[in-house]
């Protein structure tokens, strides 16, 4: 059970030897984040699918970070041409081989239905069921969170960790595997599960400590964000390291981007 925090001293550890890129990666996810905000401040449902939406692709987001963890544990170099190789080579490699470049594509693809999914599911229950229309927060906040005699919100939180709990299970391993091995998108999302149903609590307690700080992040105005997502980033690399052997494996791309 006290694998999780491992895995997070192992990423703030990480984020120390390489600050400057990982302080970008959560710079710009803050950004991101506040742009979201602004638009959708007055937009009730807008916002909730902009920031579900924001932390279901947040796997997909923080590939390069796992590359990072990757070269750090290899005692490569990290820089910024990493980065660059990390999001190009992909594509560069599309023509002579089409899966590595899409596998990551696909998934996130299926992580960007999965949000949008809730974003209908939740919006319809919440419109159906509040005793008012809904337009902005503060108008959730009053009327479903500190409603009385009202089991709306409670319905709504139980519902969205239902349809969380298998996004996790599906995603948790397998952003760092499908970067660092040649597999199939339901190979890696099989590895995931099976990592999930062997180890249940510790697993539980790893999913709780991400929405705990990605939700610091987010009461923070979005600058716990800076820190937290290269934390929360090459904590997962750690995570996918010690849960999965991959000895067996083929490497997708090596630290120096050769295939």
């Amino acid at each position: 059970m006290d694998q999780p925090l491992h895995w997070l001293a192992l990423g703030f550890k990480d984020f120390a030897k390489a600050p400057l890129l990982s302080t970008l990666h959560g710079l710009v996810l803050a950004l991101a984040g506040s742009l979201i905000a602004w638009v959708a401040h007055d937009r009730f449902w807008l916002l909730a699918g902009g920031l579900s939406g924001f932390m279901v692709i947040a796997p997909v987001l923080a590939t390069s970070l796992y590359a990072m963890s990757r070269a750090i544990e290899r005692g490569e170099e990290v820089n910024l041409q990493l980065l660059i190789r990390t999001w190009t080579q992909w594509q560069m490699r599309f023509r002579k081989q089409p899966d590595s470049y899409w596998c990551l594509i696909r998934f996130g693809l299926l992580l960007a239905l999965a949000a949008t999914g809730w974003v209908i599911t939740s919006s319809a229950l919440i419109t159906l069921f509040a005793p008012v229309p809904i337009h902005t927060p503060m108008d959730f906040i009053r009327h479903v969170v500190l409603a009385e005699n009202n089991f709306l919100f409670e319905i709504w939180l139980g519902l969205g960790g239902v349809m969380a709990a298998p996004v996790f299970a599906s995603s948790v391993i397998s952003m760092p595997l499908l970067l660092d091995r040649k597999v199939s998108v339901l190979q890696a999302v099989l590895t995931s599960w099976k990592a999930v149903l062997t180890h249940p609590l510790p697993m539980a307690l790893w999913a709780f400590l991400i929405m705990g700080f990605t939700l610091l992040g987010f009461m923070s105005l979005f600058l716990g964000l800076i820190l937290i997502v290269p934390m929360l980033g090459h904590g997962s690399w750690h995570a996918y390291r010690q849960m999965v052997n991959v000895s067996d494996l083929e490497e997708r791309m090596s630290g120096q981007g050769d295939w």
